[in-house]
């Protein structure tokens, strides 16, 4: 059994006052989480410090909105097959809003720039990796889990740290060890649907 992660947690209580709002779906919490990540996205490639500040405290929130949807589908009983791809999507485009925005914040805005080619990379990894893991979930039987986790997190996470290492200037290194990371779970999501499918 996967032990529920803290931040599902709070946003499972945070979400409960909104069960009995009527018209208010899961989906509408979805397409805040988005724009609030898009909003970043364009914090951080202004490529100033203020600026990248207040998008690493709007993209954590917008990863931690991510989890209310699915809490108030749970809760008010509106989860649905479209509600679920539309979430995996939305967290895909969410991520690639974020690499493309730090990639051009960070460089000089020329293509030939080496972050904004990382952030190009980085955002297409997230992209295709979103796909990826939608048909990872497809083929296994049971579905497998995504994320690995310990103790109330998930490997996923770790994108909260955006936010301290952003105030303490530490947004490059930052930005290049999560892009290498993307990367990485791009191709573990390659490899366990070549092995899905071969079972």
């Amino acid at each position: 059994m996967i032990e529920t992660p803290w931040d599902q947690r709070l946003a499972r209580l945070l979400v409960k006052p909104l069960a009995g709002v009527p018209g208010l779906s899961p989906n509408h919490i979805t397409t805040a989480s988005l724009l609030l990540a898009l909003l970043a996205g364009l914090l951080f490639a202004r490529g100033e410090a203020g600026a990248a500040r207040w998008g690493a405290l709007l993209f954590a929130l917008a990863r931690f909105v991510d989890h209310a949807d699915g809490e108030l589908a749970r809760l008010t009983g509106q989860s649905s097959r479209l509600g679920y791809y539309y979430d995996f999507v939305v967290g895909g485009l969410s991520t690639a809003a974020l690499f493309l925005g730090l990639g051009v914040g960070l460089g000089t805005g020329s293509v030939r720039d080496w972050p904004v080619v990382l952030g190009v990379v980085a955002a297409g990894c997230a992209l295709i990796g979103t796909g990826l893991g939608i048909a990872v979930e497809a083929a296994s039987r049971p579905p497998d889990a995504l994320y690995p986790s310990w103790g109330g997190f998930e490997l996923e996470d770790g994108i909260y740290l955006i936010v301290p290492l952003t105030w303490l200037g530490w947004l490059q290194p930052f930005f290049v060890l999560s892009s290498i990371g993307q990367v990485v779970f791009c191709l573990v999501m390659l490899r366990k649907l070549l092995a899905a499918r071969r079972v």
